[in-house]
C-alpha cells in the first residue's frame, strides 16, 4: 500500500511538469485563433516591407541566446533599469511593433492567455514562410521571463572564429550543423554596415567583382548597409552557400564557415541543394525555439510585452 501510495504522489508530481512542456496546438482550446491572429498582422507587414523576415529571425536568435526564449529582450528599459535592449548587440535589433501589434490583438481575442515568448516564435516562423522559405510547425506554450539585464548579454560577433562559435552553440544544446544552418540562414535575408567587414574588404582571397562593387558602396558616408546575400537578398534558401562557396561571403564568420573544416562540408552540402537546406532549417529553427523555455507557471503571460507584468 504504501508503495502504490509512493507512485501516486510520485504520478502526481510529474503529471504537471509533463502537461507544462511545449506542445503544438498549445492554444488549440484556451485561444483558437492566436497563430491566425498572428500570421494576419505579420503578413499585413510583410507586403509593405519584406525585410521583416530578417528583423524577426535576428530578434528570436538575439532572445533565445541570452537567457532562452522568454521575450527578455523585448523588455524596454528605463531611467536607472537598463535592459537587454540596452546593450550594443542590440541597438539594431527592430520588429518590435509587430509583436506590440500581435499582442494587442490577442489580448482583445484572449485576454493574458498567449505569451510573448509564442509571438516572437510563431512571427518569425510566419515570416520565413512568406520569404519563400520552408512552411513548419512550432510548438507553443512558452511563458515570459521575469529578467531582462544588459550583463546576461554574450552573442557572437561577426568576426568570431568558427570554433568559438561551435562552442557557443553547444552551450545552448546544439551543434555545428544547427549553428551553419541558422547562422547562413539567417543571413540569406541579412544586411551589414560596412564597418561589420572591413576585414573582408582587406582580404586577397574575396572574390575581385564583389569586394570592387561593396568598396564603392562603403565609399559613401553614413557607414551603408549591403546585402549579406548578393543573389536573393529577399529569399530564405540556399543560394548564400553558393556565394561563400566562391569565396563571396561578405561577414567573417560566413566565409570561414566555408573553409573550417568542421563546417566546409554542410556548407557545400547546403549550396548543393536547396532542399537539405529548407528541411534542416525549419528543424534548426524548432530546436532553437525550445533553448531554455518557461513553461507551465514559471515566468507570466505579459500583458504588454515591452513591460513586466508588476511595472518593474
Amino acid at each position: 500500500m504504501r508503495a502504490i501510495a509512493a507512485l501516486f504522489v510520485l504520478f502526481c508530481f510529474l503529471v504537471p511538469s509533463a502537461l507544462a512542456q511545449l506542445r503544438f496546438g498549445f492554444y488549440g482550446r484556451s485561444c483558437p485563433r492566436a497563430e491566425s491572429i498572428v500570421r494576419n498582422v505579420v503578413n499585413n507587414r510583410f507586403r509593405r516591407d519584406r525585410s521583416i523576415t530578417a528583423a524577426l529571425l535576428r530578434m528570436q536568435f538575439h532572445d533565445c541566446f541570452v537567457r532562452g526564449c522568454d521575450a527578455s529582450l523585448l523588455i524596454d528599459p528605463r531611467p536607472g533599469r537598463p535592459s537587454e535592449k540596452s546593450t550594443g548587440p542590440n541597438a539594431s535589433v527592430r520588429g518590435y511593433e509587430i509583436i506590440d501589434e500581435a499582442k494587442r490583438q490577442l489580448e482583445i481575442a484572449c485576454p493574458r492567455t498567449v505569451s510573448c515568448a509564442d509571438i516572437v516564435t510563431l512571427a518569425t516562423r510566419d515570416s520565413v514562410a512568406l520569404a519563400g522559405g520552408p512552411s513548419f510547425s512550432v510548438p507553443t506554450g512558452r511563458r515570459d521571463g521575469l529578467r531582462s539585464s544588459p550583463n546576461d548579454v554574450n552573442l557572437p560577433g561577426p568576426t568570431i572564429p568558427v570554433g568559438a562559435s561551435i562552442q557557443l552553440f553547444a552551450a545552448q544544446g546544439m551543434n555545428a550543423d544547427d549553428m551553419v544552418t541558422l547562422i547562413g540562414g539567417g543571413h540569406s535575408v541579412g544586411v551589414a554596415h560596412c564597418s561589420l567587414f572591413q576585414d573582408r574588404l582587406a582580404d586577397p582571397a574575396m572574390e575581385s567583382t564583389l569586394k570592387a562593387r561593396l568598396r564603392n558602396t562603403c565609399r559613401s558616408p553614413n557607414d551603408p548597409s549591403v546585402f549579406l546575400d548578393q543573389r536573393t537578398p529577399f529569399i530564405v534558401d540556399n543560394a548564400i552557400f553558393g556565394e561563400i562557396r566562391r569565396q563571396r561571403g561578405i561577414l567573417r564568420i560566413d566565409q570561414n564557415m566555408g573553409l573550417d573544416g568542421s563546417t566546409r562540408g554542410i556548407v557545400s552540402r547546403y549550396a548543393s541543394s536547396n532542399n537539405l537546406f529548407r528541411q534542416r532549417f525549419a528543424q534548426a529553427m524548432v530546436k532553437m525555439g525550445r533553448i531554455r523555455v518557461l513553461t507551465g507557471r514559471s515566468g507570466e503571460i505579459r500583458r504588454n510585452c515591452r513591460v513586466f507584468n508588476n511595472g518593474r
